[in-house]
């Protein structure tokens, strides 16, 4: 299905789809960027993603209004979590002039909305500053509402959250539609829970097996193989009976692991654990390191990543060389590092993971702060099919978990 297909199944426009010339067009964005201690955006790229939109809908001639959060303020207005860099940054990039008012809502915002020149851009600064965003409050969304005339989302990373700027707002402004960069990841998503290509690998890493119950439940009908690494790989392979010394496992959650991996084996899935592992007695950069094998991890020691021969086989893997796959996959997806990759001596397994994705031939879908993280240290970003924008998003959409937000674009009209 082409994209707006996807769109059109679900009963939401696209932006493509909606009258924007002279329409005040308020597009939630998701500016949650990262700032040094100075204030200064240390990663733009969930700006740079959102370029598109704003290029259409500057060019459709509306007169445009920009909307997110960033950080969690809790209600209160705080110059920590100002959007004001992410207004610098946009002004940088676009090479226009954009406004920051001093709220989202009242005076000084209607009153910039009501006299905004055709070259300007209004970013209403954070949404956050208002605990009736986070309570979904409709008192709120409709302040933000009648600011517009039209409502774009194109905040995947904000859609699994009942928040009133994606759940509330979008509800009140009949004419309402996703967003470019919404509309990619609903299309590149959907595929993979309804018609992935053969054969279909995850990798799912990370810390812990409970935060991704939901998401292997939904692969294991779907997935030709899974392969596990990171932490949560220690309590899948406690399950199996292997000691791993002071390893972060999951005790409450091993009988869980047990069971999942009983459902793997009843569909003939093949799930790939960790073999070896780096270990070392201290989570310190100048940590001495040793490789340990299943069954040799001392009492007093931590894994920190796979070892050589995990990453080996792994690789193996997706280059189709493995006997299990017996072929190439021609899809993986990837969420959860192999380790603790943030230590440059704990990195190896990770990194070896990311280009090995890059380098496969399968449409390769990446998601979650750690692993888009982890390409981008590795250098591979270009080589990704696609870079999921949400992490907790893309896990919820894929373990078919509702999403206010998008739910709330359906039943726009033009």
């Amino acid at each position: 299905m082409t994209p707006g297909n996807v769109l059109k199944a679900q009963g939401i426009l696209s932006v493509r789809d909606l009258h924007l010339q002279n329409k005040r067009v308020l597009l939630r964005a998701d500016f949650n960027v990262p700032l040094d201690g100075a204030g200064t955006i240390t990663d733009d790229a969930r700006i740079r993603a959102t370029l598109p939109t704003i290029e259409l809908i500057r060019k459709a001639e509306a007169r445009l209004i920009l909307c997110s959060h960033l950080g969690r303020p809790k209600g209160k207005k705080s110059a920590k979590y100002s959007l004001e860099p992410v207004g610098r940054r946009l002004a940088e990039l676009l090479q226009c002039e954009v406004i920051v008012p001093d709220d989202c809502v009242g005076d000084a915002a209607i009153h910039l909305i009501a006299n905004q020149r055709s070259n300007q851009l209004i970013l209403l600064e954070n949404l956050r500053y208002h605990a009736g965003e986070e309570d979904n409050s409709e008192e709120f969304a409709r302040k933000l509402a009648d600011l517009c005339d039209v409502f774009v989302c194109d905040a995947f990373g904000c859609v699994h959250r009942a928040h009133a700027s994606v759940s509330a707002l979008p509800r009140l402004v009949p004419a309402r539609g996703a967003g470019l960069l919404l509309e990619r990841e609903i299309e590149v998503l959907s595929r993979l829970t309804t018609n992935p290509e053969a054969p279909y690998v995850a990798i799912l890493g990370g810390a812990k097996v409970s935060d991704k119950i939901e998401v292997i439940e939904s692969l294991l009908p779907l997935v030709h193989g899974l392969v596990v690494g990171g932490a949560m790989a220690y309590t899948f392979l406690a399950a199996q009976g292997f000691d791993m010394g002071k390893s972060l496992v999951e005790k409450d959650h091993v009988g869980l692991a047990r069971h999942l991996l009983g459902r793997c084996a009843e569909k003939g899935t093949p799930v790939w654990l960790p073999t070896d592992h780096l270990c070392a007695t201290a989570i310190a950069a100048d940590a001495a390191t040793t490789v340990r094998l299943n069954g040799e991890v001392g009492a007093e020691e931590i894994a920190v990543d796979i070892g050589p021969d995990t990453i080996a086989r792994y690789a193996a893997v997706l280059a189709g060389r493995d006997p299990l796959l017996r072929e190439a996959p021609r899809t993986v997806l990837w969420n959860g590092p192999m380790g603790i990759f943030e230590t440059d001596a704990f990195a190896a397994g990770t990194m070896a993971v990311a280009r090995a994705v890059a380098q496969s031939t399968a449409t390769s879908v990446v998601g979650g702060g750690d692993s888009v993280a982890a390409i981008q240290k590795a250098g591979v970003t270009p080589m990704i099919s696609h870079i999921s924008t949400g992490g907790g998003a893309s896990l919820e959409f894929l373990s078919g978990q509702p999403m206010p937000g998008i739910a709330a674009l359906r039943g726009g009209r033009r």
